[in-house]
């Protein structure tokens, strides 16, 4: 692991899971930042990431870490009803943000942390990380390059209860406090909401970052045994067919992938769980040279490469590759759209929903 010269000193915001198992770890090892802070308000969590990952300060405040000018970008990695609200304070001190996905909870509240965004001018950018899958962005370049035009795609997301045998073994052993804070209520209980947040903003982000935009969905959903599955028939800008399919949990082993035809080819990916750090298999058929084309061997720990991005667009001036605030109100449109259709059955468009999943 070689550290740049100039690296991006970075304040994480939430000693939760996420954090714990990808965002400290990951500023760690990125060739260009360091985990120059951490900030909870539980102190007992705090001390014990601090111990283990040696951060060159910590604070209990956000207020106090945002008036450091040795911060230099925040990660927001908190429960998801906080991250607009954290997002806007963070701004407003004047630092750039990635923020976890998904961006917020309702439409509205994201369009006004974009009002917020233009007029100080800083960099936003989601926490998507699949979206620096080398297999997932070797696709989007032949798709881009060589595909032509699209005539279908489909992606399926089945998590497993079986899959946590694996990641169990993967990550570390996630630390907990009593003084955390909690959202108001338990946002886990409205498991349809829940589930289309936490694993339906990524199935989204993945459809529109390979197939484009997103303009009307019909959905149905079924609540049967203790799964929630969700089939969705979607409309694309480009013309094309789409079909995602979003089931928790089946009883069988994790199942992501996509599936993609277009004039010149085609394309089909395998993806795998991100803690794994292994790219996701891709093979992308060419009519032009009648062979298969597939990606081998490259870095996979996402979660290490969104944030080496996010330094590199704000030391050098970068284009951003990552998530944008646009991306991230796109996508809650859709989740929001899905679970519209899925009450009434009726085909929605996008552009006319409000409100939250």
């Amino acid at each position: 692991m070689k550290k740049e010269p100039r690296l991006l000193r970075v304040g994480v915001l939430g000693c939760g899971p996420i954090s714990q198992i990808a965002h400290f770890d990951a500023c760690r090892k990125a060739r260009n930042a360091e985990l120059y802070a951490i900030c909870d308000l539980a102190e007992d969590l705090l001390q014990k990431m601090a111990a283990i990952h040696e951060p060159h300060v910590t604070y209990s405040k956000l207020e106090q870490m945002l008036t450091d000018p040795q911060v230099e970008a925040v990660i927001i990695g908190t429960a998801d009803q906080f991250h607009v609200p954290l997002c806007r304070q963070v701004i407003e001190a004047g630092k750039p943000v990635l923020v976890e996905k998904p961006l917020g909870v309702t439409i509205e509240e994201c369009e006004e942390l974009r009002e917020d965004l233009r007029r100080q001018n800083l960099l936003l950018q989601i926490g998507h990380n699949l979206r620096f899958d080398p297999g997932i962005s070797f696709a989007r370049d032949f798709i881009a390059t060589q595909l032509g035009q699209m005539i279908a795609f489909r992606t399926w997301y089945c998590d497993s209860t079986f899959r946590y045998t694996m990641t169990d073994n993967l990550q570390p052993v996630i630390r907990t406090s009593t003084q955390a804070r909690r959202p108001a209520g338990n946002p886990k209980a409205d498991k349809r909401r829940y589930f289309m947040l936490t694993h339906g903003s990524h199935m989204v982000d993945t459809a529109r970052f390979l197939a484009g935009e997103i303009t009307a969905v019909r959905a149905r959903c079924v609540e049967k045994l203790s799964t929630f599955c969700w089939f969705v028939e979607a409309d694309l800008a480009n013309g094309a067919l789409a079909h995602f399919e979003l089931t928790i949990a089946v009883q069988g082993d994790f199942e992501e992938g996509f599936r993609l035809y277009g004039e010149h080819g085609s394309v089909q990916g395998r993806l795998f769980l991100p803690w794994f750090h292994k790219a996701s298999e891709v093979e992308c058929f060419s009519a032009k040279d009648a062979q298969f084309h597939r990606p081998l061997g490259a870095d996979a720990y996402t979660y290490k490469l969104q944030i080496e991005s996010f330094a590199d667009a704000i030391l050098h001036g970068h284009p951003l590759r990552g998530a944008s605030i646009e991306d991230g109100i796109a996508g809650m449109r859709a989740m929001v759209a899905i679970a519209r259709s899925a009450e009434s059955g009726e085909k929605i468009k996008l552009s006319d929903v409000e409100g939250g999943v």
